[in-house]
């Protein structure tokens, strides 16, 4: 039998009131945060693309559930020492990677297409869609998650300044960013605290400009 609208209505605002009091004690928490999250769901992930402080959420992450699949939607143009650092990380922290490519490798699209567009080229939203946000979509159906942890940070850009550090989308994912109230001594500290990596040579093709947004974010 179906709900009655006003209990639907009352289950959707007890949910968005339970949000706002988690971020409101636990925002600023992040480890505090991963816990309560991860007694969320039975089917967590965490996503990542090895960019400049990524091994600190990779790190945090993993001491609490070492297993977790780690989620990185490798486009196939990321630079000869992002893929450096990914693999070095990986072996440091045992990291349980699950990769989802394009369906076409970077070698095929270019032979028929070319190079990638830049970002005033109106081919260049179905290029990031081709790389990035279809894989992103095959994970999601293929894993079916859950919680969802990615390394989101207010200061990033305007769009991700108004976000939440945890929030529900439509379809019930439960997506939680430990880190989004941290600035990047923040970062950098947790980094020589643990002695972990970090990479700077990291280039987004769907991106381009460290404050553009390639909608991944905004969509999900």
């Amino acid at each position: 039998m179906a709900q009655p609208l006003d209990s639907l209505k009352q289950g959707s605002v007890s949910i968005n009131q339970e949000l706002v009091s988690i971020n409101q004690a636990l925002g600023n928490d992040p480890e505090a945060l991963i816990r309560w999250s991860l007694e969320q769901g039975e089917r967590p992930i965490c996503t990542t693309n090895f960019r400049p402080f990524e091994a600190v959420i990779l790190h945090m992450v993993t001491r609490q559930r070492p297993d977790i699949p780690i989620v990185w939607m490798d486009s196939g143009y990321n630079t000869e020492e992002t893929y450096r650092f990914a693999d070095a990380l990986i072996h440091r922290l045992d990291l349980n990677l699950v990769s989802y490519l394009p369906r076409r490798s970077r070698a095929h699209r270019e032979a028929l297409e070319g190079v990638m567009p830049g970002i005033d080229d109106p081919r260049h939203e179905a290029f990031t869609r081709e790389v990035k946000l279809e894989p992103f979509e095959r994970a999601l159906r293929e894993m079916a998650p859950d919680v969802w942890f990615t390394a989101l940070r207010a200061e990033d850009t305007p769009e991700r300044a108004r976000m939440d550090p945890v929030s529900r989308n439509t379809s019930g994912l439960l997506k939680v960013s430990p880190l989004l109230h941290w600035n990047a001594r923040d970062l950098y500290r947790y980094l020589q605290a643990h002695d972990l990596p970090n990479n700077f040579d990291y280039f987004d093709p769907t991106k381009v400009e460290a404050k553009r947004e390639c909608g991944l974010h905004l969509q999900h």
